[in-house]
């Protein structure tokens, strides 16, 4: 990797900080420059605009929660041993996970839900992809004889994320000490109205 490229992602990796705390829109590039030495032109020539700044941003983040919560949960058994795993490193990825203390795309929900432009359209991607991820498990769950051949998968995975989103609402916001054991209450339930 070059010396550039080592800067880049150095940036990029500050900015996803930086956009935990402010959100995509409140990212500054003097702030961002002056955090890591580097004049504003220099920061600017890495990415031209402040909007290649959030749609890199927002892609790093994707990356990280590939790299966290797919990936692991996508090497566990097919079925229902796959489906658990997806659902507890969700839940850490909500946690923080050592990245940061709550899920980045659900504070960017309310950014964006009706702001236009190709930031909304990834972080609309990247959460479709999501929803399609877990009902992907789910229907492995299903070819199994895990699950109910008549489940609806979409309608599963629906009230999934729904849990992951009750979740950091009530973990973060509320700061509910038994918000994960009402979660983990909450998957039990969906997946014994699901079995066979």
């Amino acid at each position: 990797m070059s010396k550039g490229e080592q800067t880049k992602q150095e940036i990029v990796e500050r900015a996803l900080a930086l956009a935990g705390e402010v959100g995509l829109e409140g990212l500054s590039l003097g702030v961002l420059a002056a955090g890591m030495s580097l004049s504003k032109s220099g920061l600017f020539a890495h990415f031209r605009s402040k909007e290649a700044l959030q749609l890199e941003v927002l892609q790093r983040a994707i990356d990280h929660f590939i790299e966290d919560v797919v990936a692991p949960a996508l090497r566990e058994p097919r079925g229902e041993p796959r489906l658990r795993r997806l659902f507890d490193l969700h839940l850490q990825w909500i946690h923080g996970n050592g990245r940061r203390g709550s899920c980045f795309f659900m504070a960017l929900t309310h950014e964006y839900d009706d702001r236009p432009g190709p930031v909304r359209d990834l972080l609309v991607q990247s959460q479709r992809d999501w929803y399609d991820t877990v009902s992907r498990v789910v229907r492995a769950a299903v070819e199994e004889g895990h699950l109910r051949a008549d489940l609806d998968t979409d309608q599963f995975a629906y009230e999934f994320v729904g849990i992951g989103m009750v979740f950091q609402q009530s973990a973060k916001l509320l700061e509910n000490p038994r918000a994960e054991e009402r979660a983990r209450a909450a998957f039990e339930t969906l997946l014994s109205r699901s079995r066979p």
